[in-house]
């Protein structure tokens, strides 16, 4: 684990909170240009040059806008909802490396203590294991301290459950989306508030289960020893591409993203579970939902694409800078991939988004995790893994193929509506 200090850390808080905020409100503008060239028009382009002033426009607009709070709905979870947001959001964000980082020393296991009748042979090598034991452990204090006085790109460094941690925030988010969509105190807002509920809990299982293949590859929870992990051997997209393409699909649905957004669906829904707000509540929502999508972008390169390894550019070796910027450019990437997807396909039906988690994503990442599961075991190459994620991936494909499309269902559940004859 590593030494707590207290200004450091309070200064990198500091600078990954203005950073993220930043970011979140310029990849709004992003977003918005992005949804102009696909649909062939120019975007904004009023506020400054090219439009580049448009997200300080809209902070301020948000800013000075009247906080209207409705006189029907729940003061109290009203106002905790969008906190519980952005805050669980900002603090899934604590132990993910976001540059150069070192895989924290493993401390050397103790010998096992001699029993009461213990044989002279015995005791020669006991006394053996316990002078190696001790000269390990000077080796482990002295790359402990090494590894303590080199700064890490990530508020909490060394925390071995580093992912499991990541996860567990993350689901909380759900329970301001749930008092949102409760405390607005109206139809639409409580039916995108069960959607979303609903949604998040089934996507949260093939998300959790896709990575189980990655740590088993790494022997690790931690973030930095995955990432180390692949710098000096591997990419692990190599040979598990399957939990990959589980891992992004479930990401997708856990940020509310197009083709997932189901509980802010404005067609159905007028704005979900945000409904009634506005201002800077709205904001907090907003701000929550794009955090949580630079935070998964983070985990996707961090598990499946190297961290802030690149070959021939940034190694072990490399400065920090370097990793850095291969880094960020990575993460972005990705977020370009989001907002693509976004104004690329359609929305689905709820009866098919939950469909494809229970039915094809689950029973995939399970057959997955058998097959790393297999492969560690027996102690086989892992570029097995590679043909066993091909093989079931077409093996769902003609099984979806073979049941063939879902029944149609009619717009509304009922029959067509059909005009009196005046």
């Amino acid at each position: 684990m590593h030494e707590f200090d207290l200004l450091p850390t309070l200064l990198t808080i500091a600078g990954v909170v203005a950073v993220l905020l930043g970011t979140c409100a310029f990849l709004i503008y992003v977003e918005r240009k992005v949804a102009a060239y696909v649909q062939d028009r120019i975007g904004p382009n009023r506020v400054g040059p090219f439009g580049l002033l448009q997200p300080l426009a809209d902070g301020l607009k948000f800013l000075f806008k009247e906080e209207v709070i409705p006189r029907h709905v729940d003061r109290f979870l009203y106002l905790l909802a969008p906190a519980i947001a952005i805050g669980t959001s900002l603090l899934a964000f604590t132990v993910v490396p976001f540059g150069a980082t070192d895989p924290p020393p493993v401390p050397p296991q103790p010998p096992v203590a001699l029993g009461v009748k213990a044989t002279p042979r015995e005791e020669k090598r006991h006394a053996d294991a316990l002078e190696t034991y001790q000269q390990r452990l000077r080796e482990f204090k002295d790359r402990q301290a090494a590894y303590r006085g080199t700064y890490q790109f990530v508020i909490a460094p060394g925390l071995d459950i580093g992912i499991v941690f990541v996860f567990a925030v993350s689901s909380l988010a759900v329970y301001g989306i749930i008092l949102g969509g409760w405390a607005g105190n109206d139809k639409y807002s409580f039916l995108g508030a069960l959607r979303s509920s609903a949604q998040i809990v089934s996507y949260e299982i093939p998300l959790g289960l896709s990575i189980l293949g990655v740590v088993l590859l790494a022997s690790s929870l931690n973030l930095e020893r995955i990432i180390h992990a692949q710098a000096t051997g591997f990419w692990y997209i190599l040979c598990q591409p399957l939990a990959f393409l589980i891992f992004m699909t479930s990401s997708f649905a856990e940020c509310n993203r197009l083709p997932f957004d189901l509980p802010e669906a404005e067609q159905e829904l007028v704005g979900g579970y945000h409904t009634e707000y506005s201002a800077m509540k709205f904001a907090m929502f907003f701000l929550g939902e794009y955090t949580h999508m630079i935070t998964t972008s983070f985990l996707m390169v961090i598990l499946f694409f190297g961290g802030w390894h690149f070959p021939f550019l940034a190694e072990t070796e490399s400065g920090w800078l370097v990793k850095l910027i291969v880094f960020a450019v990575k993460m972005a990437v990705f977020i370009l991939v989001y907002m693509l997807v976004r104004w690329t396909l359609p929305r689905f039906r709820f009866d098919q988004l939950m469909g494809l988690a229970w039915k094809v994503l689950i029973p995939l990442a399970l057959a997955n995790l058998v097959c790393a599961m297999v492969v560690r075991q027996m102690g086989w190459s892992p570029w097995l893994l590679l043909p066993a994620s091909v093989v079931l991936l077409i093996g769902a494909g003609l099984g979806a193929a073979r049941v063939g499309p879902p029944a149609q269902v009619p717009v509304g559940g009922a029959a067509k509506f059909e005009a009196p004859v005046r």
